[in-house]
């Protein structure tokens, strides 16, 4: 079964910037679609961005478009989450997902992915 595990997580200051990793172990992620979420302690876990197994298409919540960017790297056999002008309400525990889908269809609905990491938390201060 495939084993994900989120890392980069840490403390920064608003306007600063993070990168996220998802790795992999078990089978390559290329052929995954491989999603991020995020969730704050008693709130919903939410959708964050998605990239397909070939890299396109990509989509993104409304509250993180133009300021974050997902892709992959196949050779690492990672996804990554690039995270700049972050803002305190991005604070959460973020989280990496995979599924075996073919397309993006129904991209946000946390049901569809199989395999999650633990999650990794990220703190932004004011």
């Amino acid at each position: 079964q495939v084993q994900l595990v989120e890392s980069g997580g840490g403390l920064v200051q608003a306007g600063g910037s993070l990168r996220l990793s998802c790795a992999a172990s078990g089978r390559t992620l290329s052929s995954l679609a491989v999603g991020w979420f995020r969730q704050v302690p008693g709130k919903e876990r939410e959708f964050v961005a998605v990239i397909s197994w070939s890299g396109n298409p990509t989509y993104y919540a409304d509250s993180v478009k133009g300021r974050f960017t997902i892709s992959r790297d196949n050779a690492k056999n990672t996804v990554d989450l690039q995270m700049n002008s972050l803002k305190p309400e991005d604070t959460a525990v973020y989280y990496c997902a995979a599924d075996l889908a073919l397309s993006l269809v129904n991209y946000n609905d946390m049901g569809r992915y199989e395999f999650w990491g633990q999650g990794t938390q990220v703190t932004v201060s004011s």
